[in-house]
């Protein structure tokens, strides 16, 4: 019987308080997909906002039953090695380096949950994967490239949590982006945390809804929005209903407590290959809900390219280049918003919000959040009506100015307020 280990609270790291993430997709972000080609981005990035870098699977892919002509990411042959298509574990290592020296932290993907068919354990180590009725190994459901893994087995914990290990001691990263989490036992995730905080205090985001796993937030940071995700989506092509959405924020925020968090985006590598860009999803919405991501209780992410912005959906197993055209005319959006999470303790994760009523307009969502002196009020048009209403519920009288036109106002429950369609404004403490 496996034995679990229970930890009370896992001690997590300060940095991720206001931290972003940028998800890397590093075959389709330059020519060459390289770490070498990617380390010309870094000071760009942190001009942007960027603090965190995600970097998608950089483990070697399978060849057998490989979709496409490059295969998936996340189809791995071996834990511990570098897929050559992205260079060498001494680039990977210098890259890190360089990231460090610039002062963002590091994470890679994680996949735990399954294999590609031809991993070096289905030769060395078969009993570690799960098998069907005739007794071949497993396929992952819905993947038929990918092989699941029997956690079970404690032998196959131990490994795993080994390779793991290999990442911290060899490359010095900050941390996981765990796929697929909550398909993965939570005892193993129990047993694999404090493993690895004892070498270095480590950040763990983990691919699961934060309300639908909650449980899994005993031992990962950060979760997913993904119930937000959809929401949004069905309420900017369906049912415009703007209490629906208040409910679900504050079912994330009931779960995210004691320093945990939920993730928030519009856009992510699987949306953007399989369901639509930002754009096809939200149409004119895309930036109010971006605003959202970066100002609510929560942590941002952004994917590759939406600076650009890139419009269109990126293939998976094939190369299919960003078609970066040095303009980056979504760049100076971030950069405002990614820069004031960072640097305002109002946004900071465990900093608390209070949705503001507006009577007037049922349309609008208003929400103000203060941490001290400091606050942020934010309003959003989530309509194809431009909007003028008063925050009678706005507990204030104070001189403030407005991040993304630097407008000065007076924030009052008797101040005029206008927002065009589908618009946004973010007050700060002037």
């Amino acid at each position: 019987m496996q034995r679990v280990q229970v930890i009370e609270q896992p001690e997590r790291v300060d940095w991720r308080l206001n931290t972003n993430l940028y998800e890397v997709n590093l075959r389709q972000y330059t020519q060459a997909g390289s770490f070498k080609a990617f380390t010309a981005a870094l000071p760009r990035l942190k001009e942007m906002g960027v603090k965190t870098l995600w970097f998608m699977p950089i483990t070697p892919i399978a060849g057998e039953r490989m979709k496409g002509t490059m295969g998936s990411y996340y189809a791995c042959s071996d834990y511990t090695a570098i897929n050559p298509e992205f260079g060498t574990l001494n680039d990977f290592k210098a890259l890190v380096k360089a990231a460090h020296k610039q002062e963002f932290k590091v994470i890679i993907d994680w996949v735990a949950n399954h294999t590609g068919w031809d991993h070096v354990w289905t030769r060395s180590n078969p009993e570690f994967y799960k098998k069907d009725a005739a007794g071949v190994f497993k396929a992952a459901s819905g993947m038929d490239d990918i092989i699941e893994l029997d956690y079970d087995n404690p032998q196959l914990v131990q490994a795993m949590i080994g390779a793991m290990r290999f990442w911290v001691n060899e490359c010095d990263i900050d941390g996981f982006r765990c796929d697929l989490a909550s398909w993965v036992p939570l005892h193993f995730w129990k047993k694999a945390r404090p493993g690895l905080d004892a070498i270095k205090p480590l950040f763990w985001l983990g691919e699961m809804d934060a309300i639908e796993s909650k449980e899994y937030l005993e031992v990962f940071d950060a979760a997913y929005a993904w119930q937000w995700m959809h929401t949004t989506e069905t309420f900017y092509k369906k049912d415009r209903r703007v209490e629906l959405l208040v409910d679900l924020l504050n079912q994330y925020s009931d779960v995210c407590v004691e320093g945990k968090t939920a993730l928030f985006f519009t856009s992510n590598h699987d949306e953007n290959s399989w369901n639509g860009t930002e754009f096809e999803k939200y149409g004119d919405m895309a930036n109010a809900l971006a605003v959202l991501g970066c100002t609510w209780k929560g942590m941002p992410l952004l994917y590759s390219g939406q600076e650009l912005p890139n419009v269109k959906r990126l293939k998976f197993f094939d190369k299919d280049v960003i078609e970066w055209n040095g303009s980056y005319s979504m760049q100076g959006f971030y950069q405002k918003l990614l820069q004031l999470h960072s640097s305002n303790p109002a946004l900071c994760i465990d900093a608390p919000v209070k949705i503001l009523p507006v009577q007037s307009d049922r349309h609008i969502l208003s929400y103000y959040r203060s941490s001290g002196k400091e606050w942020v009020l934010v309003m959003l048009n989530l309509s194809p009506y431009p909007a003028r209403f008063r925050i009678r519920s706005l507990d204030m009288n104070e001189p403030c100015e407005e991040l993304f036109s630097g407008e000065a106002k007076q924030c009052s429950a008797d101040s005029w307020f206008e927002l065009p369609q589908w618009g946004y404004k973010v007050y700060v403490k002037k």
